[in-house]
């Protein structure tokens, strides 16, 4: 009949006109979520005048390094680079090795106490001892200031991260573990062996979690190590020393050497955030499938 719509069509039509909504709902997310990263990068390499004026844009208006040159410069920044890629993959490897002991220790059946020392552990992550305990523990009782062990053993079991690995643990087949007793494998070659092969996906995700809280800390070298500065603490010292000297008979071309704390902020947060970047993308593709599978289930 000619007056009679076709629903199939109208369907289509819905469908299609679903989609363009859906695409624009996205490029609008994305741009709100990439707009600070692109912001922060485009006021690092913008000139610090400039910025003065607007700080609203995500392209350089007038390029320049000098907030850059400013950093590595005026700054000796090759130690303390050195002493967090150090401390970063130190405490990532020893803390993902010590976890993942622990987590398959409270994973086994047979340990008449898993339950008690999981609920102990769970505790701990609700209630501390504080800043003053936790500082006079380091300090006077285990003499850590200014000992790299202070940026290892404070952070070497996140107790989140010990459920996680463990949740992952029992959710793997248990006849692989009997049959490798069986076999006459201890717990050691256990864990070795057959658990840790199979935890990649889990190991990979709290690897991230703890070489990003090293890479970002920058309080316990304030408080036990300022000795050993780590590249967060240097720049944090820089950020704090940054300031306007702006003489307004000055002429022109000392003006372009003068820098904005807002302008060292920035780049300073480029700085510190690129390279822990650069590592995300290789532990991407495990990092879903640690975060789903290893789900607290308790």
């Amino acid at each position: 009949m000619a007056g009679k719509e076709n629903p199939i069509k109208n369907t289509k039509i819905s469908e299609k006109a679903l989609d363009y909504v859906l695409v624009a709902v996205f490029v609008v997310i994305i741009f709100i979520t990439v707009y600070p990263f692109l912001n922060v990068l485009a006021i690092s390499l913008n000139d610090p005048m400039d910025t003065m004026r607007n700080v609203n844009f995500i392209i350089p208006r007038q390029f320049t390094i000098s907030n850059y040159v400013y950093i590595f410069k005026e700054n000796n920044l090759g130690g303390p680079f050195l002493m967090s890629i150090v401390r970063t993959v130190t405490g990532t490897v020893v803390g993902v090795v010590c976890t993942a002991m622990l987590a398959y220790v409270l994973s086994r059946k047979d340990f008449c106490f898993r339950k008690s020392f999981t609920i102990l552990f769970i505790i701990t992550m609700y209630v501390s001892g504080g800043m003053i305990p936790e500082y006079l523990l380091l300090t006077r009782t285990l003499h850590l200031s200014n000992n790299f062990l202070v940026y290892i053993v404070p952070g070497l079991i996140w107790v989140y991260n010990v459920i996680l690995i463990r949740s992952f643990i029992e959710g793997l087949p248990i006849a692989l573990q009997e049959a490798a007793k069986i076999d006459g494998a201890n717990d050691f070659i256990i864990w070795l062996k057959i658990v840790l092969p199979l935890c990649t996906p889990v190991l990979a995700t709290v690897a991230l979690f703890i070489a990003v809280g090293q890479w970002n800390s920058f309080m316990d070298t304030y408080l036990y190590a300022r000795k050993l500065p780590t590249l967060q603490y240097v720049l944090y010292e820089i950020m704090e020393k940054a300031t306007i000297k702006i003489d307004p008979h000055a002429q022109a071309e000392q003006m372009k050497n003068t820098v904005s704390p807002m302008s060292v902020r920035m780049a300073i947060t480029i700085v510190a955030t690129v390279p822990i970047l650069v590592v995300y993308p290789f532990l991407q593709k495990y990092f879903v499938g640690g975060m789903t599978i290893g789900a607290v289930k308790d």
